[in-house]
Parts: C-alpha cells; structure tokens; sequence
C-alpha cells in the first residue's frame, strides 16, 4: 500500500505498508495509518535528507513499537540529534547512522537512557576513529554488534569498561598494517566473530603464557582475514592458538597463491589449525580433518627426521625451527603416531602435483567382471574417473558410487562421495583398490 501526501506535509512523503518495513521522508504524523504505523517493526529512510527528530515526541506517537531502523546516509550532525530519535523509540535495537557525520558528544553518558536497548550498530563510512568510538561507547551498555567498515581506522586501542558485551565486531575495508593492534580488542570477553577483511595485515603474535593463549580471544568462534597481505603461514600458525576458533576466511591472501594447487593449500591450513570446523564457508568434516593431518604427516616428516625427529620417542627431539614451523608436528605424531619410513620416502604431494598411483578396480557386486589395473595421476578428479570408468565398463558415471580400500586397512571401506575432490584428497595410495558399484 502507498500514498503520496502534498501540500500539508513538510516534504512528499512515501509510506510503504507491507513487511513491517516504511520508507518515510521526514518524520512526519500521518493519522489515517496510525493503526498500521503501530504495529511497524522496521523502518528505512535511507537517504531521505532527515537532519532531526521532528515535532517533539511525534516518532514516539506515530511508531512507538519500531526495534529496527535504517538512518543512513542522512543529514544527522549530532549524537545528540540521534538520542532525541532515539529516546522515543523505546524498543530500538538495531540502527544504521552509516554514511552520516556525527560530531562527538560533549557529554556522551548523559545520551545512554536514549540507547539503552541498542543491540545493533552500524557506523560504516562515517569517518570515525576507534578512538571516538570508545568515547561514544559509554552511551550503549547493551551493545552486542558493531560496524565500523570503511572508516580509515589504522590504530586501535583496548576497550576499557565499555564494549563489553560486543559478541561481533566489522572493522574491515580499513588500514589497519599491524596485526598485533587486534591485540588491544583481544580481551573482549564476549567477542565470538571478528572481521578484519581487507586490511593490509600480514602478520601477528599471540602471547602465550604456560603453553596456551593468555586471554587473548578466550571466546572467539569466527575470523574472517580475507584481502590482507598474509604471505607467511606463521600467521595461520598462530591462529592455532586461539582454542574456540571454529571458522575461518582466509581467501585473497598471498599465502593462498603459495602453491597452484587449491587442494593442499586447503589441508595445510586444516592441519595447522587443530579446532577448524569451517574454512571459506565449506565445512571440514571429520574424513578430511584425518586425510589432511596424515598426509601433513608424510608431507613434512623428512624435515622433522633431519631437524632431529625420530620414530623412537626417546629420541624424538626435533629442532625449535622446526617447531616454530609446524607447530603441531609433534601432536599429530602422538594422535596418529611418527612417520614410518615407507610414508616418508613417498613423493611428497607438496612438492609433486600429478605423482601416479597404481590402482585396482574390481566391481564387487559383479563377480564376472575381472579387475583393471590402472595408473592414475593423483590429482584426477572422482568425477573423472568416473568418465573413465565410462569408457571402461559403459555405465552412465551418474549411476557409480565409488569408494576404495587402503592396502594398509584391511576390511575399511572408505566413500568417495564427492566428485570434485581429487584422488590425493581422500589420502590414497599405490595398491589401493577402487570399488566400483551401480
């Protein structure tokens, strides 16, 4: 429903009735649709030139039940001018003031009855500084996410008696270079998701007190880095450290270009990170997490012999290099225990994209087909080998499941259920025998 009023109002309004969302021009009462104004939850006047509250307590009286609004890219100079809007939107808990130019307050505590409620802040490119931000914090006790993209913040400074309860924090599209400055927002005790995108961040150093983080993100769930200058994996290293750390994006980052191969890039990070659930959105399921950690095993385990390892455990005493490097080597040593020699001499997939892997492929539930040796590079798809096994047996690849079983684990079937993952993916090896069914 919409209805266009001229002559007595101060603009020409356009209320939009539908989806609790209103598009307004001034706030301005409007009686013949007090009932639905009462009921609105949201509202929008994006770009709409509002500068003021208005007639004292008219928002109040016209749509009192508002939790969400949009005042972006307005007139507003003042946060005082916000509180007066503010104040008479009792339930208000969610408010983007993006692209407007808010001057400090003089008194900021004496605007925190007006926000009391605010969940939900947006202050994208507003030109503030995190320094103004802690000032103004004082004014939302209750503040649980916080915006702040695209403000040329390149310092921060630790929150002291305020931001306490901030659960997420967006300072990305900004020109924070230290990483070591996320430190001063590291004690935030509810701080669950951070994004500092597009940044020029390129490493950071997390402190560590008695073999574990200090308090530094006791409580972050999600990181996203993507965009930053991260070319070495000492910082996907140090990432390691932070316990409940589940998700991470890390796209766009030199150190994702260090290797052609998207593949191993992938399980390097996996390996690196011990509570990874989520990398670049795609979940890590528990298959994956062991595939990665193995092969992270062989990948790396002549360097662990030379920097002094051994598969002796009374021996075993490899280098600090070695351990500043990888980290978790001897962890992975103690779950899956060392590296035989056979693992270890065995072309390291790092180094060797397209290593060849002798295979069998028997078809279990046809006893009249004779099994087929087949040499495959281990970076072919299962897709493509399903095309092959097209050619081979001419069964529509729509119709195959594969799996296969190791030549080291008698009895243990293993599904390759996702044709886009390379053959080195599920960890496989010469010997092996790939089952065919349909």
């Amino acid at each position: 429903m919409t209805k266009r009023y001229g002559p007595n109002t101060e603009w020409n309004e356009t209320i939009v009735i539908g989806k609790k969302t209103v598009e307004l021009v001034g706030f301005e009462s409007v009686q013949e649709e007090q009932s639905q104004l009462n009921a609105l939850l949201e509202i929008s006047v994006r770009e709409c030139l509002v500068s003021d509250a208005g007639q004292k307590g008219e928002i109040h009286r016209s749509c009192p039940n508002i939790s969400t609004l949009n005042l972006s890219k307005n007139l507003l100079s003042s946060w005082e001018k916000v509180a007066d809007i503010a104040f008479q939107l009792e339930g208000l808990k969610t408010l983007d003031l993006s692209e407007n130019k808010l001057f400090r307050s003089s008194n900021p505590c004496s605007l925190s009855n007006s926000f009391a409620k605010l969940a939900t802040l947006s202050l994208n490119r507003t030109g503030v500084t995190w320094n103004e931000v802690l000032q103004c914090a004082v004014m939302w006790p209750s503040l649980e996410e916080l915006h702040l993209s695209s403000n040329n913040i390149t310092c921060l400074e630790r929150p002291m008696n305020c931001l306490q309860s901030l659960r997420l924090l967006d300072i990305s599209n900004n020109y924070i270079i230290d990483g070591n400055q996320l430190l001063a927002i590291s004690y935030l005790p509810r701080l669950k998701h951070l994004n500092v995108s597009n940044n020029r961040i390129s490493s950071i150093n997390f402190p560590v007190q008695h073999g574990c983080c200090a308090e530094s993100f006791r409580s972050l769930n999600s990181l996203s880095v993507n965009g930053n200058n991260i070319s070495q994996w000492s910082f996907i290293n140090e990432l390691n450290k932070l316990s409940c750390l589940e998700s991470i994006h890390c796209q766009n980052n030199p150190v994702m270009d260090s290797d052609k191969n998207p593949e191993t890039i992938r399980q390097l990070i996996i390996a690196k990170i011990s509570s990874l659930t989520f990398l670049n959105r795609t979940e890590i399921l528990p298959q994956e997490r062991k595939g990665a950690e193995l092969d992270y095993r062989k990948m790396f385990g002549r360097e662990w012999l030379k920097s002094g390892g051994s598969q002796n455990p009374n021996h075993n005493n490899p280098s600090m290099e070695f351990l500043t490097e990888h980290p978790r080597f001897n962890e992975l040593i103690e779950k899956y225990g060392a590296p035989d020699d056979a693992e270890i001499q065995q072309p390291q997939p790092f180094a060797l994209k397209n290593q060849l892997l002798t295979l069998t492929i028997m078809c279990p539930d046809k006893p009249d087909q004779n099994p087929i040796k087949k040499k495959l590079p281990d970076s072919m798809t299962v897709q493509k080998v399903k095309g092959l096994l097209y050619r081979l047996l001419k069964v529509p690849g729509s119709e195959l499941k594969l799996s296969y079983e190791s030549s080291k684990m008698e009895g243990k079937e293993i599904q390759l259920e996702n044709d886009l993952k390379p053959l080195q993916f599920y960890s496989m090896e010469n010997g092996d025998c790939v089952l065919v069914r349909w």
